[in-house]
């Protein structure tokens, strides 16, 4: 230990680059071995935290705590119960519309884009080859809803390999409300005490608002999106409006679900394409500076350069799973950086 503190400083610094760097490695690779039961441990360990919420909220309020869990639990399965009986089979149905209307589609969308490249070869003043580059991205974008289309299948023949994970995680969830108050006091008594209450308060404070918040801006946003798509009398109305709100879970992700599916309406009818365009970029516009601020607040407080970094570093190591816990964590490692600057991690 006296050697290492005579070591000057960047050569400490140094030292514990490559040290970091294959820490990190061997977590990936410890995370690919055992998947997927670490998504499954790391999804039961989520449900618990935003859970316990809803709970804390009824205790306080004078309801015994195992009544308070049974209820939450039941008024869950009730929603989800709910969600699955009548929301799951008109999803399937609409996803099952899709892959038979898609080639219609794109047929549609090929003499659409025919009629423009008649136009533009009677412009004399373009600057650009518009039919050449034209044509080379209606053939990238066939390809690639074709591929959409063949991975829509795959998922479906993948899905009761995933029911099974989330009927584990869903049961591990359970035993985590009824006996997880031991299983993290047992974890937090490894650190020192100033510490172990300072980690567990910022631990519950980041991930709850934050899955809280998320959960309750995607809902607003895929009800109001799939209400407007319904009055406009868009195809596909619920799943494209609830496409939008899943993708609104990720950051960034809204934009991407917008233009899927501005870009998928596109190919039946333009106009009818840049219309949901407009109408979902309003409405997400609207929830995100006037509802969000009022839900989330200042959540996180981190520079946009490090919720990328946090996303592509989360993408690396957990895939979907790790792009949804990326921002909480990097928010944990901010607040735990500032608490310990402030001395308030000290004795």
């Amino acid at each position: 230990m006296q050697t290492i503190n005579k070591l000057p400083r960047w050569l400490s610094i140094g030292l514990a680059f490559p040290i970091a760097i294959l820490n990190g490695w061997l977590l990936i690779q410890v995370i690919q071995y055992f998947q997927p039961l670490v998504s499954v441990i790391s999804v039961a360990i989520l449900l618990a935290f935003v859970l316990d919420y809803p709970i804390k909220f009824f205790y306080k309020r004078g309801v015994p705590r195992n009544l308070a869990i049974v209820g939450v639990l039941l008024i869950a399965v009730v929603i989800l119960g709910a969600v699955g009986v009548i929301l799951v089979p008109l999803i399937f149905q609409q996803l099952n519309e899709l892959v038979n209307i898609l080639p219609v589609w794109i047929d549609s969308g090929t003499k659409q884009l025919q009629v423009f490249l008649n136009w533009a070869a009677t412009q004399q003043d373009l600057p650009v080859n518009i039919s050449g580059l034209a044509t080379q991205l209606l053939e990238r974008i066939s390809s690639q809803l074709q591929s959409f289309t063949g991975k829509i299948l795959g998922f479906a023949f993948d899905t009761i390999g995933f029911l099974v994970n989330l009927l584990l995680a869903v049961v591990l969830t359970i035993y985590l409300i009824l006996n997880g108050e031991k299983l993290w006091n047992g974890i937090y008594q490894w650190l020192p005490s100033n510490i172990s209450s300072k980690v567990r308060e910022l631990l519950k404070e980041d991930f709850q608002n934050y899955f809280i918040g998320q959960a309750t801006l995607g809902a607003i946003l895929a009800v109001t999106v799939t209400l407007a798509f319904v009055a406009l009398r868009i195809p596909l109305a619920l799943l494209f409006g609830i496409g939008i709100g899943i993708f609104s879970l990720f950051p960034f992700g809204t934009g991407i679900g917008i233009g899927i599916v501005s870009l998928l309406v596109a190919l039946e009818n333009f106009w009818e394409g840049v219309e949901v365009a407009a109408i979902a970029v309003t409405i997400d516009q609207i929830n995100s500076n006037i509802v969000a601020p009022r839900i989330l607040g200042n959540l996180t407080g981190l520079n946009p350069v490090w919720v990328v970094i946090s996303l592509l570093i989360g993408a690396k190591l957990g895939g979907v799973l790790g792009l949804l816990v990326a921002i909480p964590i990097a928010s944990f490692i901010k607040d735990i950086a500032d608490s310990w600057r402030a001395g308030e991690l000290r004795r």
